[in-house]
């Protein structure tokens, strides 16, 4: 226990410096891509809205050369927005590549 200041002051400032170290893993690359989801409709109708969330991480990993894709809560959304049955037919993309690999979609408005 020796060495801490006050209570939470200290768990603030390591909150604090995960979110700078955060930021200083930020993209080493940035592209927009719109990519076509129509092959989400040959599947039953039930499940393509799962499959278009498939076909943009399969569209990532192949355009970006990552082996994992990280997609954004908004993206996600965005694509069951009007449910499983209907998904868009196209979606635009910022994706940032990572440090360690890792490549993060987000949805672009």
């Amino acid at each position: 226990m020796a060495g801490r200041s006050g209570g939470g002051e200290s768990k603030k400032a390591e909150a604090r410096e995960g979110e700078e170290r955060e930021e200083e893993a930020e993209a080493l690359e940035e592209r927009i891509y719109t990519i076509p989801l129509r092959d989400a409709k040959k599947v039953a109708r039930w499940k393509r809205s799962k499959r278009a969330v498939e076909e943009v991480r399969k569209f990532l990993r192949r355009h970006t050369k990552a082996s994992v894709v990280v997609i954004d809560p908004a993206l996600n959304e965005k694509i069951w927005e009007r449910g499983a049955e209907k998904p868009p037919s196209k979606i635009r993309v910022r994706a940032k590549m990572l440090e360690d690999g890792v490549v993060k979609a987000e949805l672009i408005e």
